[in-house]
């Protein structure tokens, strides 16, 4: 079977879909890969990298594959170059993706990756949000500490003691978690909060001081039960409230912030008020990870930096993996790879299983449907 890697056409996307390392693999598995002219040289893999492990380069990955591998869902006239029965395997944002139905018309198999069950253990080796928020998480402190006109560890010298940087992570998830670890390594003082009260131990793991907001019973259940699917929770007014001000205190006074907070299938939660802002010091960095899905802080713009009144820099930078492209292009890579094995049975057979709980899943388009469940 001809497996396809077209070149990502998104503004702004360094990442391919598939490294030598991956290539390989599937080559030895019986397919022959077809990488578009310079696919991957924004990730650092040259074309003469592909050949030696026996891909073949061409002006058009799409004509013959009857798999293609992205990293963004095909757009515009990239969904007319797929034939029919073709499988699509990508993060194709799905309940914001308003070509759906094109794929469908075409008879096109879209897998979208970032529906995968992060509960299901044999899933793990597969989740591109976990890879790429990792990857996200580490770079966000190092992107935030490039504008911060100060240094993150103290220091004790003749001329006199510099003061660690307070950073404030809101939301710990992997990204989060990720960020604290890097912002701990750089020095830093670390404090942290997030929806799920059972993170308060992974954050006092890495060093990091957690920010208790007092939580009701039901809320703790609500918590539990939200933590099990691997997402984040909807709070009442009370904790809302409650954790507005203790929120309000700590990034008041913050040298830097760092928002991770995202809902799947929904705008990113506001967590930061324009308010809360205008009480930061001169010089302090906000870096709004959701940026490119509304934005946690109020005032972020995507692709943009915002410097406020009172002199906070807004930083809005949108697909942080992307700065990293050569890592974040291998670990998804891998994570693509093992999904792409399920798609074959025992006798290395194409078949598309919708019995497969993860197949399942991730299928938003197929025989002529759109198959995701919206709202």
């Amino acid at each position: 079977m001809q497996i396809g890697i077209p070149t990502e056409t998104v503004v702004g996307e360094n990442r391919v879909a598939a490294t030598p390392e991956t290539v390989k693999k599937l080559i030895s598995a019986g397919h022959t890969v077809v990488i578009e002219r310079r696919a991957g040289v924004k990730a650092a893999y040259i074309d003469s990298a592909y050949e030696q492990v026996g891909a073949k380069i061409t002006d058009d990955a799409y004509t013959g594959s009857q798999i293609i591998l992205k990293v963004r869902a095909p757009q515009g006239d990239e969904i007319q170059k797929l034939a029919p029965n073709t499988a699509v395997v990508a993060m194709f944002d799905p309940y914001r993706n308003t070509e759906l139905d094109q794929f469908a018309s075409q008879q096109v198999s879209a897998f979208a990756l970032e529906l995968l069950p992060r509960t299901l253990s044999r899933a793990q080796n597969m989740d591109v949000l976990s890879s790429q928020a990792n990857l996200a998480g580490y770079k966000s402190v190092l992107l935030a500490a490039a504008e911060y006109q100060r240094m993150f560890p103290m220091l004790m010298t003749a001329a006199g003691t510099v003061k660690p940087a307070r950073v404030v992570i809101m939301g710990v998830g992997v990204a989060g978690l990720q960020a604290i670890a890097t912002a701990k390594r750089l020095g830093a003082v670390v404090e942290a909060t997030d929806l799920r009260p059972t993170a308060r131990d992974q954050v006092e793991s890495l060093g990091g001081k957690w920010l208790d907001v007092p939580m009701s019973d039901e809320e703790k259940q609500k918590a539990a039960d939200a933590a099990k699917n691997g997402y984040g929770w909807m709070p009442g007014e009370q904790y809302i409230k409650d954790q507005a001000a203790i929120v309000d205190k700590a990034v008041s006074n913050a040298d830097i912030v760092i928002t991770t907070a995202l809902l799947p299938g929904r705008d990113a939660p506001r967590l930061i008020k324009a308010e809360t802002v205008a009480k930061m010091k001169p010089g302090s960095i906000i870096l709004d990870m959701a940026v490119e899905t509304g934005g946690n802080v109020e005032g972020s713009k995507n692709g943009e930096n915002v410097v406020t009144d009172n002199g906070v820099t807004i930083l809005g930078i949108p697909n942080i993996p992307s700065t990293v492209s050569t890592e974040a292009s291998a670990l998804y890579a891998r994570n693509v790879f093992n999904f792409v094995e399920t798609l074959f049975d025992k006798e290395k057979n194409f078949a598309i299983n919708q019995e497969d709980e993860i197949q399942k899943a991730l299928l938003v388009t197929h025989g002529g449907q759109v198959l995701l469940k919206r709202g």
